[in-house]
């Protein structure tokens, strides 16, 4: 399996791997680097679909990759709209796929 895991930013600069860590993506439990964005801990499991649009039901997942567009928003320990590009990845975080994108939690 090839590692699809983002080591070099373009923006955020390199990333350097903390302790490897547990958190949930829709109830699973899946591995990433403390430290590391939730963005790119997603990605390196294989998931790339973060939220669905709300009119249309289309899957986003990373776009632009440093916090400046809504598609990689998703539900973080409750809080609706988090931009997982750019926000630390932290043992036990429980981490949902987010619909639409609004000020509610799903």
């Amino acid at each position: 399996m090839v590692d699809a895991r983002i080591e070099k930013h373009p923006i955020l600069g390199e990333q350097e791997k903390g302790e490897a860590v547990t958190f949930f993506f829709d109830g699973k439990e899946v591995e990433g680097y403390e430290g590391e964005p939730i963005a790119a801990a997603l990605k390196a499991a294989g998931l790339m679909v973060h939220r669905y649009t709300a009119k249309e039901h289309k899957p986003r997942g990373i776009f632009c990759a440093i916090g400046r567009c809504t598609d990689c928003v998703m539900v973080v320990d409750g809080v609706p709209n988090v931009r997982t590009c750019i926000t630390p990845l932290k043992a036990g975080m429980d981490v949902k796929t987010q619909y639409g994108v609004s000020d509610k939690p799903f």
